[in-house]
């Protein structure tokens, strides 16, 4: 054999005896690399951010990486299992790790990577890599689990098929305190910089919301895209604010605004939660989110209401005819429909809704009348029974209308001609409906709605068949009110019947009636609302 050649040999046997040498299995046998491995492992199924970063050779570059995936992935489960570890003799070792996220909507995520750990002087720990959560993420990048809607969104139309609400790119302009260092500084810029387009929003206005959530990020005032044109000046550029581009359902008539708008928006978000979607995403700066994983389900289909988008603007007009708590609701006077609902300021801010019981008064005398004088009122069994099939005393749940926070107790008829009874207006709406339903030939009452094929939840009674005797006799009354009474002085209304009356010179006020298929509630509040009551319907005869 030649020089060359034995030197070549004894170079292949030296390489083959190092690699012997350097690799031994150590998977199963309990070793201090495996448990360290292990440990980062199970710190990592906890998402515990610095338990698992303390176990790699760079705890605060594995704790950065660590934490911004944990809060973008907010997995309700980690599983994070380890594969077959090979440990070398020169104090490393390698392993694969399988990751499982999994979240509530039975929907989950795998990765498969691989990595390092070394022996230092402290003992094993792992080879801190980015890719050990996926395997190309860098150091700046992060993993993300998003929702997903399918487009179009739905748009929320009026009862004559044209849009009411519907989806709008908007910018959230945010302020965050812990960015600026002079916080006075930034509200009074910001409140100076959306003054032309958002005049409501104001330095006490925006120092309210801060002062609620001390030290966290807030939401001074959502823009559309054509008020954020009319600002003078960027608000991105003043210290502390963020300007966020996203999407929300807003009136298609930005004239209007109704209190009917809370609960179909959260209408509206069930039916697109009910077809969201999900997708993974792999995040780095200066490029666009890149898909891993995800479903994406159907669009969901419009939502059909039954508001008149002309006799919401009527309302609007009528109810800031009063200074004091105005609220008022109109109704299909056939099928109960909601055709409009609106309050001014002042009741707004006294959280007047229409689900809340107020006492009546003697706004209902005369359907008490009526129910003595058809010979049932023998016993609170009997009163009861003839109010519920009127509307009256029940409670109701309507789809597409938000419910109160703490709702007041219904009081039902304790005795016959109770002086503490109270109604909500959706009690008085139904009431009104009834009335005109059995003028129409109709048998029986039915519960007040607003969006299609969505059915109102009726507790505390059945609504039941309609009495002629009672209701004849109720709108007489009525009519008797609107031509000589209460309501003689309110003028363009032909046809009117009325239910007028407050609860003392403290109120509240009340009309309830109906005018050319169309079934009125008024609710005031304060001095003289029975007054305000009639103003407001007036109002509302010259503008509708």
């Amino acid at each position: 054999m030649s020089l060359r050649g034995a030197r070549g040999a004894a170079a292949i046997v030296a390489v083959l005896a190092m690699v012997l040498a350097m690799t031994s299995c150590s998977s199963d046998d309990g070793t201090d690399a495996s448990r360290a491995v292990q440990a980062f492992a199970d710190a990592m199924s906890r998402q515990d951010t610095q338990g698992a970063a303390d176990m790699t050779t760079s705890p605060s570059q594995a704790a950065q990486s660590l934490g911004v995936t944990f809060a973008g992935m907010h997995a309700k489960e980690l599983s994070v299992e380890t594969g077959r570890l090979v440990e070398y003799s020169d104090g490393s070792a390698s392993f694969s790790l399988t990751t499982t996220w999994n979240w509530s909507g039975d929907h989950e995520f795998e990765t498969k990577t691989s990595g390092s750990a070394r022996r230092l002087s402290s003992g094993w720990k792992v080879q801190w890599d980015p890719g050990l959560l996926y395997t190309g993420l860098t150091a700046d990048g992060r993993l993300q689990e998003v929702r997903t809607d399918a487009k179009p969104a739905p748009t929320v139309r009026a009862d004559n098929g044209k849009p009411f609400m519907q989806m709008e790119p908007v910018n959230e302009i945010t302020i965050n305190p812990a960015t600026t260092k002079d916080l006075d500084k930034t509200v009074r810029a910001l409140a100076a910089a959306v003054a032309p387009v958002a005049p409501k929003v104001t330095v006490k206005s925006i120092n309210k919301q801060l002062d609620a959530a001390p030290g966290q990020e807030i939401i001074a005032v959502t823009l559309r895209d054509s008020d954020m044109q009319m600002v003078d000046s960027d608000p991105s550029r003043i210290a502390g604010v963020n300007v966020n581009k996203t999407g929300m359902l807003v009136m298609s008539d930005r004239r209007l605004s109704t209190p009917l708008s809370a609960g179909i928006t959260n209408y509206w978000n069930a039916i697109r939660d009910a077809t969201a979607g999900w997708q993974v995403q792999l995040v780095a700066p200066g490029a666009p989110p890149q898909k891993l994983a995800g479903h994406q389900g159907g669009a969901a289909p419009d939502v059909k209401t039954t508001v008149d988008a002309a006799q919401q603007l009527a309302l609007g007009a009528a109810v800031v005819e009063v200074a004091q708590p105005a609220t008022m609701m109109t109704l299909d006077a056939k099928t109960g429909g909601i055709l409009a609902m609106a309050q001014n300021d002042a009741a707004a801010k006294n959280k007047v809704d229409a689900d809340i019981a107020y006492p009546v008064g003697s706004t209902l005398d005369p359907v008490f009348d009526a129910i003595e004088a058809a010979g049932k009122a023998k016993d609170k069994g009997t009163v009861d029974s003839a109010l519920h099939s009127l509307g009256i005393g029940l409670e109701y749940t309507v789809p597409g209308m938000s419910l109160p926070q703490n709702r007041k107790p219904r009081i039902a008829a304790a005795a016959y001609r109770p002086k503490d009874f109270t109604a909500s207006m959706m009690s008085m709406a139904a009431l009104g409906v009834a009335l005109e339903r059995a003028a129409d030939g109709q048998k029986s009452a039915v519960a007040p709605f607003v969006i299609h094929g969505a059915k109102t939840k009726v507790a505390g009674g059945d609504l039941g068949q309609l009495d002629p005797a009672v209701v004849n006799q109720i709108r007489d009354k009525m009519a008797v009110t609107a031509k000589s009474g209460d309501a003689s002085d309110i003028t363009g209304a032909p046809g009117l019947r009325a239910l007028v009356g407050t609860n003392g010179p403290q109120g509240p006020g009340w009309f309830v009636g109906s005018q050319g298929g169309t079934v009125i509630v008024i609710y005031c509040e304060g001095d003289r609302s029975g007054t305000a009551a009639l103003q407001v319907l007036q109002k509302y005869f010259r503008v509708k």
